[in-house]
């Protein structure tokens, strides 16, 4: 079977030297009970494909691997306990997978905890490969969608609007500042914040990024060169701030970030490119009443929502380029570089 592998670890990268396309790799068999059976159409990058083939502290990752956590296809066979309707379907898939661990006496309620989760495509093999299973409780069907655009919507998308909506708790026609536009979380919460009505401000390093986030529907687009461009994004609201802050790039950004913010202001983050160390004004924090909420992907319910929208056309992800799996590497060198704006996808038909 066709899969792409890293065939070993690199700590420091690059990452795309490993990257290798095989024809060789295992099938994986007859789905268990609880899954399905797909075979790929499309699969997308996220930058967890670069963690993986770095190594993740605290994970076990065996090499060589395939990685991939987004995939869109059609289901070829269903495990025990699963409705044989699902075969023929055209699916994508939360790659969060739920762990439930047994019962205990006396545990109090996890309404508010976040639950522990396994990824597909960090802790097992992914979608990166001819044929993948994944849990029908994970699976969304997406009925005639383009599968590259079902692919390329689905993590970046959950993690969006589970931050912005569910803990953030957005409302229409307020103001949502987005940094680092570009990758495929920014993109996907440009669209959501659009698709609500709120006034949208973008930052990057590169001019051609806000451009084609304006191009996209952003209201302002500010250009990040190493300055504190909080009072430019707080001239852009008349001086009254921001509604939230949608990042993931942490790192030196996170004072002008809650600068920006009014007060009960929310500060919402998914990731830290830039670094994981930040310096808080305590002071701002209380004063301002805001709040600093932290948000990796989203639930099954979530993810429903979220592809519903998807479905219904009210938003779509934005794809920088489509490669066939024979140029695999060029992918994640794109990636790697930071080169692409939104998704980058690799088209399997």
């Amino acid at each position: 079977m066709k899969a792409i592998t890293i065939r070993e670890q690199a700590p420091k990268g690059p990452v795309a030297p490993n990257v290798s396309v095989v024809d060789d790799w295992a099938d994986p068999g007859p789905p268990d009970r609880g899954e399905l059976l797909v075979r790929t159409e499309a699969s997308a990058l996220n930058h967890m494909d670069l963690w993986v083939g770095r190594g993740i502290p605290g994970v076990e990752i065996e090499y060589p691997h395939v990685g991939g956590v987004d995939g869109c296809g059609i289901v070829e066979a269903v495990g025990s306990d699963v409705d044989a309707a699902w075969v023929g379907r055209r699916v994508v898939h939360n790659a969060a997978v739920r762990l439930d661990g047994p019962a205990r006496p006396g545990t109090p309620t996890e309404a508010g905890i976040a639950p522990d989760v396994e990824l597909i495509g960090e802790h097992s093999h992914g979608t990166h490969r001819a044929r993948y299973r994944i849990p029908v409780e994970n699976a969304v069907d997406v009925g005639d969608a383009d599968p590259v655009a079902a692919a390329a919507y689905g993590l970046t998308a959950l993690t969006a609007y589970a931050k912005m909506f569910t803990k953030g708790r957005l409302r229409p026609g307020q103001t949502v500042l987005i940094t680092g536009i570009g990758g495929g979380v920014a993109t996907a919460a440009l669209g959501l914040a659009g698709w609500m009505g709120c006034t949208t401000i973008v930052t990057s390093r590169h001019r051609w990024k806000l451009d084609r986030a304006l191009e996209l529907g952003a209201d302002h687009g500010v250009l990040d060169e190493g300055q504190d461009w909080s009072r430019e994004v707080r001239g852009l609201t008349a001086k009254r701030g921001v509604d939230m802050v949608v990042d993931t790039v942490g790192g030196p950004l996170l004072k002008p970030c809650l600068r920006v913010l009014v007060p009960g202001g929310a500060f919402v983050t998914a990731g830290a490119t830039a670094g994981p160390v930040s310096e808080i004004e305590l002071a701002r924090v209380f004063w301002k009443q805001l709040r600093v909420l932290g948000s990796t992907m989203g639930s099954n319910d979530e993810f429903r929502e979220v592809m519903a929208l998807f479905r219904a056309g009210h938003v779509a992800p934005v794809v920088d380029r489509v490669f066939p799996p024979a140029e695999a590497p060029a992918a994640w060198e794109r990636l790697e570089a930071a080169d692409q704006m939104g998704k980058l996808v690799i088209d399997w038909r």
